[in-house]
């Protein structure tokens, strides 16, 4: 009909029957090869780049303080490994606003064994051998007794005082207190800052708070480095408490899949009703407390995240999201019951392709695998990378000089001309750098492992993604089940996939981190520009990481359906790209009511088991259960092992749940195919089994119809009647 030769000249031409075709075709060729090739060279420079990264970089830059000559503090096998603690000579110097712009107080700095713990001054120190043994502990190499106070104080070898000091994060800060409104230092609330002048403590406090706004990120990381110590172990059990729970469900779902699924839909509903009620009751207990009703604004970013849990606001934000999230869930399951029934069969569907391919519940370890090394080598080459810059030195001085921050080499800058010049000036360490032609394009090295990370990560997801289609497509072509199957379908398709189709997962995972490293890019300008740009610029950018986030979405999509073609037919990318787009376009209505509410319900799944685990994990790492409550590990931020926990049992639950959405996706593509070359007569016969020939007529009738399409019922109807007689004739 001219209206049905239009829809299929706009969609591509449906297919045609194939006597011969039996699933996945075997006797297919490379594809894609120049990509192939391309990645194979890639892959090269990407191990180049670790191997100069490795060669060039130095983690110690990282983990150790460094004194003003560069040289780590507390390094094993040097003579600094017992001098664990960073010394400022002047600590009052930080409080200069440099220290913000280049991160280093403009003070000398040594490694010393221990902080001092009294007051004492150059002067009188210098007076009593006993007290000017103790105070060369926090000098340079080179004083000695005959040197005079003048002398020591214009080499810059001692400080002027010393005061009463604590280790934090390995660096020696003066041990401020409070007496009252009156703060103090080492019970007293002045001091003599070595020339004579005495001073209030409270002058400290600008020098102090400068130089901990330059380690506050480390000291962060350290205390979240140590509740993982404290608490890895806990956090693998409840990590394995996700994997067993998704496999559970996955099992439970082979045999009772109609059970489990409304069981799931009444477990999230409840589940999230419980976050609602237990909101309403930590927001109702907050009442009246002091201090409760700060606002969010007010109080600002916090590192200890357990603040916001003292004030009402974070309860209030916490009940209005829950209960926004269970309306939406409710809403949709409305909305959706008669799609949810169709869906389910769908499920059912798969969990019987599922049992003929049990391993392809397993596959996702090996991602899992794939996914950490290539994560792994990653994160190591990013590491040296950063830390493969040279120190750079740079003139210091109080008073004015011409060649302040200007930089300097510490071995000759005492005869320098500099030196001459700026008599009371210093040589200091002041960050890692370089100048050489490495130095310069280090940050497109680094943009070059983040987007061979994309590309590695992408593949490796792709490669799944066209092994498990490989799989479940020869389950769905299959004549007589299982016999007519490989008898290792995942290790088959994996082959295949290896050996036939490396430049077509390539290629979609290429595309595909393109779009990816163009959105980082996109922030890594919109940090660089921030406070510089307009309502124009922020506007801009905006709409360009929204519209790149849409295709991001649209091609991991298009590559996800391209690969179950990829995994049937052996076409290249773009031929299988473009079959599965135009198969899709001529069932759209399908794919809305079918795929997509699948989707939906797995994806409940994954919620379920994230929410059981996390609300777990919440009552055991935070100690509100009285059971937990020695048992539990004594943290900084019990925060960081429940986002731990939650992070890790999605991606545990997606991997699992991944098999049944590929599953799902893979036998909806063959299902329209299915349609499309055959009529359900007995020379053309369905593949499809009698349960989703029911979801098709189930489907048709609340379909819209259309001319064409009443025609091509009544025809599948006589067929259908047709081979129906002829079964029970032959019965």
């Amino acid at each position: 009909m001219p209206e049905e030769e239009e829809y299929f000249g706009k969609n591509g031409e449906p297919r045609k029957f194939d006597p011969t075709f039996k699933g996945p075709i075997h006797n297919r060729g490379c594809t894609d090869i120049v990509c192939c090739v391309l990645f194979s060279i890639a892959i090269l420079g990407y191990v180049a780049v670790g191997i100069l990264a490795w060669s060039q970089g130095d983690p110690r830059k990282v983990i150790y303080p460094t004194d003003s000559r560069g040289q780590f503090c507390g390094q094993a096998g040097t003579k600094l490994e017992n001098k664990r603690d960073l010394f400022y000579f002047n600590i009052m110097k930080c409080a200069s606003p440099m220290v913000l712009l280049e991160f280093q107080c403009p003070t000398t700095q040594m490694c010393v064994e221990k902080c001092p713990d009294k007051f004492m001054t150059l002067v009188k120190a210098y007076s009593n051998k006993k007290d000017f043994e103790y105070y060369k502990k926090f000098c340079q190499d080179g004083v000695t007794n005959k040197m005079g106070i003048p002398e020591i104080l214009r080499l810059d070898l001692c400080p002027a005082m010393l005061m009463p000091s604590k280790p934090f994060t390995r660096r020696c800060f003066p041990a401020l207190g409070q007496k009252g409104e009156v703060i103090t230092v080492g019970n007293s609330s002045h001091f003599d800052d070595g020339s004579g002048k005495i001073r209030d403590a409270k002058d400290l406090l600008d020098g102090v708070k400068n130089a901990t706004v330059v380690i506050e990120a480390r000291q962060v990381v350290m205390k979240i480095f140590e509740d993982y110590t404290q608490s890895w172990y806990w956090i693998l059990i409840g990590l394995v408490i996700a994997m067993l729970l998704s496999l559970l469900f996955i099992i439970l779902l082979r045999f009772l899949a109609g059970i489990m699924v409304w069981v799931m839909i009444v477990l999230v509903i409840l589940v999230i009703g419980y976050g609602i009620f237990h909101c309403s009751m930590e927001y109702v207990a907050l009442k009246g407390e002091p201090g409760s009703n700060v606002t969010l604004q007010d109080l600002g970013f916090q590192t200890d995240f357990t603040v916001y849990l003292q004030i009402r606001q974070t309860w209030l934000a916490f009940i209005i999201i829950l209960a926004i999230v269970e309306v939406i869930i409710i809403l949709l399951l409305i909305f959706l019951r008669k799609r949810i029934l169709i869906a389910i069969a769908l499920i059912k569907e798969a969990s019987r392709a599922i049992g003929h391919v049990m391993c392809s519940l397993f596959y996702p370890l090996f991602t899992f695998l794939l996914l950490a090394i290539v994560i792994a080598y990653w994160a190591v080459t990013a590491v040296f990378l950063s830390t493969s810059n040279e120190p750079i030195y740079k003139v210091f001085n109080e008073t004015a000089c011409e060649h302040t921050r200007t930089i300097c080499e510490p071995a000759n800058y005492s005869t320098s001309s500099m030196k001459t010049q700026c008599p009371d000036s210093q040589c200091l360490f002041a960050f890692y750098g370089g100048e050489t032609i490495y130095h310069k394009y280090l940050i497109v090295l680094q943009f070059y492992n983040v987007f061979l990370f994309f590309w590695c990560a992408n593949f490796v997801i792709g490669l799944g993604q066209m092994t498990l289609a490989g799989a479940f497509s020869s389950y769905y072509w299959a004549s007589v089940k299982p016999d007519d199957m490989p008898a290792f379908p995942v290790f088959s398709s994996l082959g295949r996939s290896l050996r036939y189709h490396t430049g077509s997962l390539a290629f979609g995972s290429l595309i595909l981190s393109i779009i990816q490293i163009i959105r980082v890019f996109l922030e890594y300008l919109d940090h660089k520009l921030k406070g510089t740009h307009n309502k124009f610029t922020k506007f801009l950018l905006c709409c360009l990481k929204c519209c790149f986030w849409c295709l991001e979405k649209c091609i991991k999509f298009l590559n996800r359906n391209a690969y179950i073609m990829v995994a049937i037919y052996g076409k290249n990318f773009c031929a299988s790209a473009k079959d599965a787009f135009f198969l899709l376009m001529r069932n759209m209505i399908r794919v809305a009511v079918l795929d997509k509410v699948t989707d939906f319900l797995l994806f409940l799944g994954k919620l379920l088991i994230v929410g059981l685990v996390g609300v777990f994990a919440f009552f055991f790492f935070s100690g509100r259960v009285a059971a937990f409550e020695n048992t539990a590990p004594n943290l900084h931020y019990y925060w960081v092992p429940i986002l731990t926990v939650v992070v890790g049992s999605y991606l545990i639950a997606n991997g699992f749940f991944s098999v049944y959405a590929m599953c799902v996706d893979t036998l909806f593509l063959c299902f329209c195919e299915d349609l499309e070359r055959n009529d359900g007569s007995a020379a053309r016969p369905y593949y499809m089994s009698s349960t989703l020939h029911e979801i098709l007529w189930k489907n048709k009738a609340e379909d819209p119809p259309s001319s064409s399409s009443l025609q091509r019922d009544e025809e599948d109807v006589q067929m259908t009647e047709r081979h129906t007689k002829e079964e029970d004739a032959a019965s």
